[in-house]
């Protein structure tokens, strides 16, 4: 027979049929001596415990006894003993005793260095549990030593196994169960180190963070103790490996050969950059301005972001390119209206860094004016440009570049030739013969000592003379002389084989390069051959992808025109990002987000130009379905201005009657040219009627393609509609767009339920139940964890701890914004770790000045470093409160209007914000005795609310309900009249 006391008292037979014992009493009886097999029982202890409300008798525990033994029969023993009862059974009849026998194997196992067997055995042990130890008598005095050690046993035994899990890689699955188990024992430092490093095998270095934190704060605040010294240790090696710091600025291209000839040039420009604020390197294409340019931004001290110009064909694009080179990306959880301007010129206000400028001949006037914006505007900026002409800057400083001296010349030759044919020797005069003839320009020297590969250098040389008309003595025509570069490029181009021209023809269409499988079906060609076009200095291969050289790619552009093969190549390249979008769409909603989101950003430049290509060809079709296909990306990544004013010419050319089947994209394109900032002329709120017309078919168009009962094609515009329309639409406008999204829960479509989920709860809080809104977020949060979602998880459980902030669980709010701060920080969102850092210090600033204080100024290094300016604002208010509350008045005011001055009034997520900033100015004006100042900073806050589109008091109530503190609500409902 075997029992089992963990769990309800329960005894079975041989052939597993159960043995019924009856009624509670003799269930508790059983459990009493099953609690120590084999060991007497005090009578006396029986009667009392089996029931602590009516002890027994001494003949009605004998009656107990009689029963329970007629119910066993014979194959347990109970046995009455001196002054009390035993059950003759041994310790492995009972599920305790295997349990504990089970978990000591499976430790020794795991001691022993194998996981393998331990995990089986502590997995077998921990599956004989079915409830609490002993639960019918777990309260009992004599016995309850006994089941707090079981339930002790068993965590442990949970900890091992999670601990041999771990040590066969099973991190992913161990995760969910642990993570439940931690919220359990916040105390217990072996499960949070588990966790952590669960976590952190699989990525999540910034959630293990989190948790680190979280077990410091816990045993702080109930032991009043520091971490032990293995938790602390592993918080210390996570910090150094933290993938969850924000993104760098792009680094100078890496180089491949050595740095030949210009070493003077290096020390004199960095001296020069010590003093000047703007350099320009000068001279013709070939000359070596982007490789002296990288070696300069190699060597400057402190922080360098080097931006390539070459793949921009509209000045417009600036900007935002500029904040693309910074690691820079917009904000998901919250619409961002902020021009992209604005945005580069707050991230680069406060920083020191040098920004390198490379290829800016193209568009030098656009470039000139941004630079001097910037210089103006950020005075610890520093530019270093590459361009054929001046920018024409005041304070511009001009460095030409010119041909390589003699040495030099001859020393790159050499170098480059012993790259490709080993054991290069050559007569120094030979060499210097041919570097004469390419006028000592270094791309020319490297792509003709690429020659030597298959040319002996004194063919070499007589082969060059014959393509560039020297004489015999030397003498070249003048018109010769100045095309040297492209001379060069057309010799070495007409020496390649067809299928290499062919392939290089149809690169120039790509635009920043591609990784070996694009290019390969851009360029209709396999692998080998772009190897053998790198070989032979055509492209340039670095960190993975393909380039070519600006010069080389405005040769190769001419002779694909030439060859009549444009519109193929161009086709080829349009079909290939578009597939790419294609196929990275669904995974960007899902688990995949962390792998699809870089493959898909590094073909950014190659998706501006396919769809500026589109535009400007008036394919309104293949336009749309680009857009529609990258909408996704772009509003995840934060990089929805690059496409705006492409989105704004789409418009023009559709009008506001969508194309026949292309409703969906076209509303995708209303949403994407109305992200671009207040003076876009399809913003409805601006008081546009055309604007109003392209937001009306676009409305149509999403509920034509998402009737509730079926999915659409882009669920994600789903969710961008109704933050578009939240406080900027007309009411009848939001309500529609409302209703359009909640119908969704019944969709089949899973992210599209979760985004119904999300937009009802909104619902509920603006109707008053936040109960019910509460749920719905629950829902939604629910729903895209599951789908491994952590952009839209973020945005819900931010949702989630605007609640609980609202009712004052202060401890909630911070463990939910936490959690969303992990998932932004994987994404490398520092706009929205910025947003969610500002309510971190809202839910902290009360209970814990110091560690509110540290939330903002965290908060404000990011959003300054995102050129969040919004998130800059919150972060300088949340400071002026508590420099408010602490009595420092004019720290206080100075830091409420710098906060005014940099807030959007017109920004959904900025009205918080607006609203706390005058009633903090209100209230020190009132401090001060102003009462005319007080009103008016009142009357602005309630203005500020009354803008957002519904009444000032159904704004104020439920900006109240996400956590804006009650005391403002209250000052705001009653002063602002």
């Amino acid at each position: 027979m075997r029992f089992g006391i963990l769990g309800e008292t329960r005894a079975w037979r041989d052939d597993d049929s159960e043995v019924p014992l009856g009624g509670p009493a003799r269930r508790a009886l059983l459990a009493l001596l099953l609690a120590r097999p084999g060991e007497v029982v005090p009578a006396d202890l029986l009667a009392e415990e089996v029931d602590p409300a009516r002890p027994l008798s001494p003949h009605a525990l004998q009656s107990q006894v009689s029963r329970l033994r007629t119910a066993l029969g014979t194959a347990a023993v109970i046995e009455r003993t001196g002054a009390g009862y035993r059950i003759a059974v041994p310790a492995e009849a009972v599920d305790a005793g295997r349990f504990e026998r089970l978990t000591r194997r499976g430790r020794a196992a795991l001691r022993d260095g194998d996981p393998r067997p331990a995990a089986a055995l502590l997995e077998e042990a921990v599956g004989l549990w079915r409830g609490p130890a002993l639960a019918e008598v777990a309260d009992r005095e004599s016995v309850r030593a006994a089941a707090v050690r079981l339930e002790e046993v068993r965590l442990g035994a949970l900890e091992d196994g999670f601990e041999a899990a771990l040590r066969l890689g099973e991190h992913r699955t161990a995760v969910p169960g642990l993570r439940e188990l931690v919220s359990r024992h916040p105390l217990r430092e072996k499960l949070a180190s588990l966790l952590m490093r669960a976590l952190a095998a699989e990525g999540g270095q910034a959630e293990a963070l989190l948790v680190f934190d979280q077990t410091r704060r816990h045993l702080a605040e109930e032991l009043g103790a520091d971490p032990s010294p293995e938790l602390a240790c592993l918080h210390r090696e996570l910090l150094d490996t933290d993938v969850a710091a924000p993104p760098s600025p792009a680094a100078p291209p890496a180089q491949l050969t050595s740095f030949v000839g210009r070493g003077e040039d290096v020390d004199e420009i960095t001296g020069l950059l010590r003093t000047a604020r703007l350099v320009t390197l000068v001279g013709p294409g070939g000359v070596g301005k982007t490789r002296l340019s990288a070696e300069l931004a190699a060597a400057a001290p402190g922080e360098v972001c080097f931006a390539e110009l070459a793949p921009l064909c509209d000045g417009a694009a600036l900007p935002q390119a500029l904040l693309g080179a910074l690691g820079l990306r917009g904000t998901g959880l919250h619409p961002d209206a902020a021009r992209p301007l604005d945005r580069l010129t707050t991230a680069l206000s406060g920083r020191s860094v040098l920004l390198v400028l490379d290829n800016c001949e193209h568009l030098v006037e656009q470039t000139a004016q941004l630079a001097a914006r910037l210089l103006a505007a950020c005075p610890r900026l520093r530019i270093l440009a590459t361009s054929r002409e001046p920018l024409g800057v005041i304070g511009e400083h001009l460095w030409p570049v010119g041909p390589l001296d003699e040495d030099a010349a001859g020393r790159l030759f050499t170098d480059r030739a012993a790259a490709v044919r080993r054991g290069f020797t050559a007569d120094p005069q030979l060499v210097r013969r041919i570097c004469a003839a390419v006028d000592g320009l270094p791309l020319a020297i490297e792509l003709t000592a690429a020659r030597l590969r298959t040319l002996d250098p004194a063919e070499l040389a007589g082969r060059l003379d014959d393509r560039l008309g020297i004489t015999e003595r030397g003498a070249r025509t003048a018109d010769q002389r100045h095309r040297t570069l492209r001379s060069v490029v057309a010799w070495g181009w007409d020496l390649l084989p067809e299928p290499e021209r062919r392939a290089a023809r149809r690169f120039a269409v790509l635009a920043g390069g591609a990784p070996a499988d694009l290019a390969a079906e851009v360029c209709d060609t396999d692998a080998g051959t772009l190897e053998s076009l790198a070989d032979k200095s055509f492209l340039q291969l670095t960190r993975g992808r393909y380039r070519m050289l600006e010069t080389i790619r405005a040769y190769a552009a001419e002779q694909l025109a030439a060859a009549g093969e444009q519109e193929a190549a161009e086709r080829a390249h349009t079909r290939s990002v578009r597939r790419l979008l294609r196929e990275a769409e669904p995974h960007l909603r899902r688990a995949g987000q962390l792998r699809w989101l870089p493959r898909v950003a590094a073909e950014h430049d190659n998706l501006l130009a396919v769809l500026r290509r589109a535009v400007e060809a008036r394919e309104v079709t293949a336009a749309l379905d680009l857009l529609a296909s990258a909408a996704t990306y772009l509003w995840i990544r934060g990089v929805a201005g690059a496409v705006v004013a492409d989105a704004v010419s789409l418009l023009e050319l559709t009008g506001d009657h969508p194309p026949a089947g292309l409703g969906e994209e076209y509303a995708v394109c209303v949403l994407l040219a109305a992200s671009g900032g207040a003076e876009q002329p399809v913003r409805p709120e601006r008081g546009q009627e055309q604007g109003r017309r392209y937001h009306a078919a676009a409305q149509q168009a999403l509920a034509a393609a998402w009737p509730g009962d079926r999915a659409g094609r882009y669920p994600v515009a789903l969710r961008a509609w109704m933050m578009h329309n939240a406080g900027r639409a007309r009411a009848e406008e939001r309500q529609a767009a409302f209703e359009l999204v909640s119908a969704q829960r019944d969709c089949p479509e899973p992210w599209a339920r979760a985004v119904a989920h999300y937009v009802a709860g909104f619902g509920h809080l603006g109707a008053g139940d936040t109960a019910a809104g509460e749920r719905e977020f629950a829902l939604a949060r629910d729903g895209f964890d599951a789908l491994g979602d952590r952009w839209s998880t973020a945005a819900a459980l931010d949702a989630l701890a605007g609640l609980a902030a609202g009712r004052g669980d202060r401890g909630r709010a911070l463990d939910l914004t936490d959690r969303a701060l992990a998932l932004t920080e994987q994404l490398g969102a520092l706009g929205d770790s910025a947003d969610l850092l500002v309510n971190r210090g809202d839910q902290l600033a009360e209970e814990d000045p110091r560690a509110g204080r540290a939330a903002y100024a965290r908060a404000a290094e990011l959003a300054a470093s995102a050129g969040n300016a919004d998130g800059l604002a919150a972060a300088l208010r949340g400071q002026a409160d508590i420099a408010a509350a602490e009595g420092d008045r004019v720290t206080a005011e100075r830091l409420y209007r710098e906060a005014l001055e940099r807030i959007d009034p017109h920004a959904v997520k900025a009205l918080g914000n607006h609203v706390r900033a005058h009633v903090g100015l209100a209230r020190l004006a009132e401090h001060r005795g102003e009462a005319a100042t007080a009103r008016t900073h009142y009357a602005a806050a309630a203005g500020s609310a009354a803008g957002a589109g519904p009444s000032a008091p159904e704004v104020l109530r439920l900006l109240g309900v996400l956590g804006l503190p009650e005391d403002v609500v209250e000052a705001v409902s009653r002063e602002g009249r």
